[in-house]
């Protein structure tokens, strides 16, 4: 039988002790940089997602107010003025708004045509209706059958001055031509729209031009 001396167990005891110490050391550093590298992760994670949350709500939020306007000069010797506003809702609809004065009392029809270019004395440069479907002329909302510029008559008060205002489904603040208003024009015509005569609704001459442009 080998005797073990005395000082042989200090120092195996010691040995032993030295490489528990050293494993729990390194056990500690490894969750150390795991926990650190794991941080890292999620931080970057939580950061690219705030960031691409806030880019879709500034993209929403731009959406939702995208506007245009136009300035509405006089045409044909007349000196009506006003001004007109398109607001995208939030539903994808637009709001139009409509301001004029010093036209003659009674109804006047009101119509996007189709070219933004009022620099004709009577307008004419305007061109036609817009009516990118080719539908005939009609009344908003009675039917289908209606110019995509169909808008409506104005009532004008003793005043001279006339407001109309309406949420317009089938328009757009940019994108696609066939429904985008911004380069489009709206024509103030010296009569009432009556619906039915084609194209144009026997509205008359063309009283006031705005060429429609986006804010």
């Amino acid at each position: 039988m080998r005797k073990i001396t005395t000082n042989q167990v200090p120092v195996r005891m010691s040995a032993n002790l030295t490489a528990r110490v050293s494993n729990k050391v390194t056990m500690l550093i490894a969750i150390g940089v795991f926990l650190m590298l794991s941080s890292c992760t999620s931080g970057n994670k939580e950061n690219q997602g705030a960031d691409d949350t806030e880019e879709a709500a500034e993209e929403q939020q731009g959406e939702r107010e995208a506007t245009a306007m136009a300035t509405m000069e006089p045409a044909s010797g007349s000196q009506v003025t006003g001004e007109a506003n398109f607001r995208k809702e939030a539903n994808g609809r637009v709001r139009f708004e409509l301001a004029v004065e010093n036209l003659s009392p009674g109804e006047h029809a009101v119509h996007l045509h189709e070219k933004g270019d009022c620099s004709a004395e009577d307008a004419s440069s305007a061109g036609g209706h817009w009516n990118p479907t080719m539908k005939p002329h009609g009344k908003r909302g009675e039917g289908s059958s209606y110019h995509k510029g169909d808008v409506g008559n104005m009532t004008v008060g003793n005043d001279g001055k006339g407001k109309l205002s309406l949420t317009v489904e089938g328009w757009s603040i940019g994108g696609a031509d066939s429904t985008n208003v911004v380069g489009k024009s709206v024509i103030i015509h010296e009569k009432a729209d009556d619906f039915t005569t084609q194209p144009t609704g026997n509205a008359g001459g063309r009283l006031s031009c705005g060429v429609i442009k986006e804010n």
